[in-house]
């Protein structure tokens, strides 16, 4: 079922180059730029602080954009980098590419945790260790999911989660053929110390 996309504002970028992208940001606005699908790159300009906004509401790499361009085309995109004052970590730049809902792209995606409440491991004062809590995927530009979820239910103290026991959405697949490790359920400190003091 296809879901309404979020949307972008930008405006286009009269000249390119930096004489150009230094004028934009003297008057508040992040120079950027769209490229892919065997078009034309489009110079851009987006309001500094929508983008900051919209940056700091999270997963901004990995959500498909409808972007609507001011004077020019409303666009499928995915942000490919966003560059950012060394100092300041604020943006200065951001690269989109165009995409078709049925492109792949490789996306860092979030992973949630449930039913830690019935991890055996975890009521016995084992502890969750995240190895990554972001997995990278190759997936349909037009079913990019939320995020992807690991179940703790029956998860023991030692217990080692790896990519192949997560069910994922349909028609992704990790970009590492190795079967890399999510997370862990680690003996507390305390319980280490009885185990040895027993051995």
């Amino acid at each position: 079922m296809a879901k309404e996309l979020p949307e972008l504002l930008a405006e286009v970028r009269a000249g390119t180059g930096k004489g150009a992208a230094r004028a934009a940001r003297r008057e508040n606005k992040v120079p950027g730029v769209i490229y892919g699908a065997g078009k034309e790159p489009v110079s851009i300009n987006m309001n500094f602080h929508y983008l900051l906004k919209r940056l700091k509401q999270g997963r901004f790499l990995s959500t498909l954009f409808n972007l609507k361009v001011e004077g020019g085309e409303e666009v499928h995109v995915v942000c490919r980098g966003v560059q950012r004052d060394v100092v300041k970590d604020l943006p200065t730049h951001v690269d989109f590419m165009r995409v078709s809902d049925d492109s792949r792209i490789n996306l860092f995606i979030h992973v949630d945790f449930i039913n830690a409440d019935k991890a055996p491991g975890i009521k016995r004062g084992g502890v969750l260790t995240t190895v990554r809590s972001e997995v990278e995927l190759e997936v349909l530009a037009g079913n990019i999911p939320d995020h992807i979820t690991v179940d703790l239910e029956g998860k023991k103290i030692g217990d080692v989660i790896h990519i192949n026991d997560v069910v994922l959405p349909e028609g992704a697949k990790p970009t590492v053929e190795r079967n890399f490790v999510i997370a862990n359920i680690a003996a507390p400190s305390g319980l280490l110390v009885a185990d040895e003091a027993a051995e």
